[in-house]
């Protein structure tokens, strides 16, 4: 097998859907240095706002950082967020045409920041499964386009866009492009807990440990039960690969019947986790459509997120950033 810092130039031949929910991050930032007379909460002078694709489009910002090519497949609304989001990713490069601009709103989240410390989150959104017009939208896009990708990458934020329909064409379309073409795409998922019964058969699936224990219904303390809730959580959905990100402690890569791979962090410094899931799904996804293995791919991702825990606020890792942090590193 390649070396890991080999692996990195395929990205640019690598060419991802990825399909989710799309959220666009809002962050006010500014000092707090008096309680407010009408509640005691902290006043926050505000110095900086700034707006940053979050969610499945972050996912598509950090392939695109690493140089592969994708396209995002997901619903926005026909307001003033919405435009924000297009405006956004168009420096992503072309990301098709599977962008569904309905009438529920697009999803905002509003992170007050005071001194780089998060006062309150404000979420503004519309859960629930899509519209029939906008849902029908997106199912003619993925069962009409999956044949131009080398891997597809759920991104589940459980607002809505994976669901059963989705899902379902997603499979029906991965099983007919193994059938015409022989090609077997990756399927990568980020989950939400509440939609475990929707992700059957997937490549690798990537919950955090809380949406491990939740998954397996397993309490894991440390590296207690770690195996247990993986080879559950396999078992369960019937799929190749579980890889649980551990934060400081790293990532559990449990494959096929071989032994569970404990993976340490290579952080050396944690100024924000925001956004890092979406960062090691990105990276994850690249190295399988690149020709690495689960393990070399899930190193590959594992050095990604150590890199961009390191920024704060939502966050891209860059090609030169990830050699940097392989060098001298062999898988």
């Amino acid at each position: 097998m390649p070396a890991l810092q080999a692996l990195v130039p395929r990205f640019t031949d690598v060419r991802v859907l990825v399909v989710g929910d799309i959220i666009l991050d809002h962050f006010l930032r500014g000092k707090a240095s008096r309680i407010s007379p009408e509640a005691p909460v902290p006043v926050v002078n505000v110095h900086k706002e700034e707006y940053l694709l979050g969610g499945s489009a972050n996912v598509l910002s950090n392939i695109a950082s690493l140089g592969g090519k994708a396209e995002l497949c997901g619903l926005i609304g026909k307001d003033t967020m919405g435009d924000k989001v297009l405006e956004l990713l168009a420096s992503c490069g072309d990301i098709g045409t599977g962008i569904v601009r309905g009438q529920r709103p697009t999803t905002l989240k509003t992170r007050v920041l005071a001194q780089g410390q998060q006062i309150v989150r404000i979420d503004q959104e519309e859960t629930g499964e899509p519209p029939a017009d906008s849902l029908q939208q997106l199912v003619d896009y993925l069962e009409h386009n999956l044949h131009r990708f080398d891997a597809v990458m759920v991104s589940d934020y459980a607002k809505g866009m994976i669901n059963e329909t989705t899902m379902q064409t997603l499979r029906h379309a991965l099983a007919r492009e193994r059938s015409k073409s022989g090609r077997m795409l990756p399927l990568v998922i980020d989950p939400k807990p509440v939609n475990m019964p929707h992700f059957t058969g997937a490549s690798i699936i990537t919950p955090n440990h809380h949406e491990a224990m939740q998954m397996s219904s397993l309490r894991i303390e440390g590296e207690e039960n770690l195996l247990a809730a993986a080879r559950t959580i396999q078992d369960e959905l019937a799929c190749t690969a579980v890889l649980i990100t551990r934060g400081e402690a790293g990532m559990a890569l449990l494959e096929g019947d071989a032994p569970m791979v404990l993976i340490p962090t290579v952080a050396k410094e944690v100024f924000d986790v925001t956004g890092a899931g979406d960062t090691v799904a990105a990276t994850l996804t690249l190295g399988l459509a690149s020709g690495a293995s689960m393990s070399q791919a899930a190193m590959l991702a594992n050095h990604a997120a150590g890199i961009v825990v390191a920024k704060v606020g939502t966050a891209t890792v860059t090609v030169p950033e990830l050699l940097t942090a392989l060098a001298g590193y062999s898988a």
